[in-house]
């Protein structure tokens, strides 16, 4: 162990015992503190009744231990890896950075990204621990250990960035519906009676604030204007109060018109946060997507580059989608009636998404979220990794674009976007099983189990049916409210049919 030149790496028998303890209290450390803050923060999520948020922390939790778990594959295979040899013209395609010439030394930022270096004698040497490795003449290592190790990282970093954009998307999408919050708070303190409403007034359709800013007449081209108003709306007051007003009368009266002073902003707040706990996961086909953008990442195809307006041009699509629902029930009113009895109420259904599934919107935005932060995580780990003049980074011209089409879709998504989905995504046919409080729906749940033990008991007792006469109103109209709030266990998508039908 000289004090110049290259040292060779030591193993652990010869590594002083004060350095070997030193950095595994500093990583345990560093692990049970992050453990700790994620308990105290589940612990505090479930005191504050967040039930949805809570679910959400634990699929992150689970995002964390299949990193783990893949952290472990690749430090027990990497040696395994490392010694498949492959024909060295095998490894003259598709590559991330061009090589100076076909035989010769690869540049030094793609040996470490890819592979060590190909020699001229055919053989090439690994320095992989204690030994090198050699493969046969012709033949040369699949993947160094280096290179291992800097996927290992690249994956890790990849699923922290996902996460941390898809809380800040939350927080801030959160923060622009809970403006909304004064709508609602104004509507209740008018004590509003939907009742009343439809019944006490006349109202001009073409009058009406939501009717003049959706509805653009009828003819051949009012649906192309009507595509080109949702497609800019979108980026200035998505959605306004009269937009508001109406569509939580039209849930209100589709859903529950039995209640008409339903919280229709704390209900569609609690939806939102059941959907975050999709949106927080790495799903199987994101996962896929990794790889073939690791694959098509050839030197000169700029695929990083191209590759960021995918989720631009989706999330214009799913803003113009979400705007031209609104406008649709708002053509759907107008086109039918010049005046109505009572207020304007729009007829949700499920016949104005794609493919009549709301949900859709939900797995797109979990797209675009990821690929999002798929770009970013991928240009600070080269910067950081290689830095910025390396060959797999690119020119400045295509750099600075992806930046600037990153941040564009966070602002938009978080500002636009997903407030544009709560609200929307709730114009279906059926409503979502967050319109159950879990108190109260832990409370019917608690009464059934009751009314059961009851029945069962005077059962065993031998009482005749006039003794289970009385309790028969009470005991039926609880097993009806129970299965109004078990429907959602009885799809897998989340939806009920409306309570009223």
């Amino acid at each position: 162990m000289g004090g110049g030149g290259k040292s060779k790496e030591m193993p652990l028998e010869f590594t002083p015992t004060w350095v070997v303890a030193s950095v595994c209290t500093v990583i345990v450390v560093i692990s049970l503190a992050l453990e700790r803050l994620l308990h105290i923060l589940g612990k505090y999520l479930k005191k504050k009744n967040k039930k949805p948020l809570y679910e959400a922390l634990q699929k992150v939790k689970e995002e964390l231990m299949l990193l783990g778990f893949i952290s472990l594959l690749l430090t027990v295979f990497q040696s395994a890896i490392s010694r498949i040899c492959i024909r060295e013209s095998l490894m003259l395609h598709m590559l991330p950075c061009k090589m100076e010439s076909k035989h010769a030394k690869v540049t030094e930022h793609f040996a470490s990204s890819f592979f060590s270096g190909i020699s001229g004698s055919g053989r090439r040497l690994l320095s992989g621990g204690s030994s090198d490795i050699t493969c046969p003449v012709g033949k040369v290592p699949m993947f160094s250990l280096e290179a291992l190790h800097q996927l290992h990282i690249f994956i890790f970093v990849l699923a922290i960035a996902h996460v941390v954009f898809c809380v800040l998307t939350m927080i801030l999408g959160g923060a622009r519906i809970q403006q909304w919050k004064h709508w609602e708070d104004a509507i209740a303190q008018e004590n509003y009676d939907t009742d009343k409403v439809l019944s006490s007034k006349v109202t001009h359709v073409q009058q009406h604030a939501f009717i003049r800013e959706h509805f653009l007449g009828i003819g051949e081209g009012s649906a192309l204007l009507s595509w080109l108003h949702s497609f800019v709306k979108q980026f200035y007051g998505s959605v306004t109060k009269s937009d508001y007003i109406t569509l939580r009368l039209g849930f209100i009266n589709t859903h529950c018109k039995g209640n008409p002073k339903f919280n229709f902003h704390r209900y569609m707040v609690r939806a939102l946060e059941a959907d975050f706990k999709k949106v927080v996961g790495i799903s199987w086909y994101l996962w896929i997507f990794v790889v073939i953008f690791l694959l098509l990442n050839v030197g000169g195809w700029h695929t990083y580059f191209w590759i960021a307006f995918i989720p631009l041009i989706l999330l214009l699509a799913v803003g113009a989608k979400l705007e031209h629902v609104i406008s649709q029930l708002a053509h759907d009113v107008a086109a039918k009636h010049s005046a109505i009895q009572g207020d304007l109420v729009v007829q949700p259904s499920d016949d104005h998404f794609w493919f009549r599934r709301p949900r859709i919107i939900l797995y797109l935005i979990h797209f675009i979220l990821f690929q999002n932060a798929f770009e970013i995580a991928f240009f600070f780990w080269i910067l950081t990794t290689y830095g910025f003049d390396t060959c797999i980074m690119g020119q400045v011209r295509y750099i600075v674009p992806r930046l600037i089409i990153g941040v564009i879709i966070q602002i938009l998504c978080s500002y636009s976007t997903l407030p544009l989905y709560a609200i929307v995504t709730q114009m279906g046919s059926f409503f979502k099983k967050a319109i159950f409080d879990e108190h109260v729906h832990e409370g019917l749940v608690g009464w059934q189990q009751k009314v059961k033990q009851k029945k069962a008991l005077r059962a065993a007792n031998g009482q005749d049916g006039s003794s289970q006469a009385g309790k028969s109103d009470g005991s039926s109209t609880v097993i009806q409210l129970q299965k109004m709030a078990q429907r959602d266990s009885l799809m897998e998508e989340g939806d009920a049919k409306p309570l009223n039908q």
